[in-house]
C-alpha cells in the first residue's frame, strides 16, 4: 500500500509539479480571483468617471460615491451614495451612472441609492 504523500526526494518532476499545484489550489468554497470580473469592474469605474457632481465639479469615483459594483450575468448593480441627502441633482446623476455603466456591460444596470452618509474624508478631501 502506498501513501498518498510521497517523499519529495523520490517524486518525479511531474509529480512534484502536480503536488505544488494541488497545494496552491484554493479550498472548496474559497473565493477565487477572477481577472475578467475585476477588469469589468475597473472598466465600469472608468466609465463612471464621466459622471460629475455639478455642485462640486468632481466625478462620482473621485468623490467615493460608488460603494459597490455587483456583476451579474444578465444584470449588474451599482450601489452609490450622494454627497447630501437632498441633492437636487440626484435623479440626473443616477441616470448618468446607469447610462455609463450600461455602455460597458451591454446589459441592464440597476442603480441602488444607499442611505449611508457621505464623508469627504473618504474621497481624501479635507475642507
Amino acid at each position: 500500500m502506498t501513501d498518498s504523500i510521497q517523499n519529495p526526494t523520490t517524486m518525479t518532476t511531474d509529480q512534484a509539479a502536480a503536488a505544488t499545484i494541488a497545494a496552491a489550489a484554493p479550498e472548496a468554497g474559497a473565493p477565487v480571483f477572477d481577472a475578467e470580473r475585476r477588469a469589468m469592474e475597473l472598466a465600469i469605474l472608468d466609465a463612471l468617471r464621466a459622471v460629475v457632481d455639478p455642485e462640486i465639479g468632481m466625478n462620482v469615483v473621485e468623490l467615493a460615491l460608488i460603494r459597490q459594483i455587483i456583476l451579474g450575468k444578465d444584470e449588474t448593480e451599482v450601489k452609490m451614495i450622494l454627497t447630501t441627502p437632498f441633492c437636487p441633482y440626484a435623479g440626473s446623476m443616477i441616470a448618468q451612472v446607469k447610462e455609463q455603466a450600461e455602455s460597458v456591460t451591454e446589459h441592464e444596470v440597476k442603480v441602488t441609492l444607499l442611505a449611508e452618509r457621505w464623508d469627504p474624508r473618504d474621497a481624501g478631501l479635507m475642507w
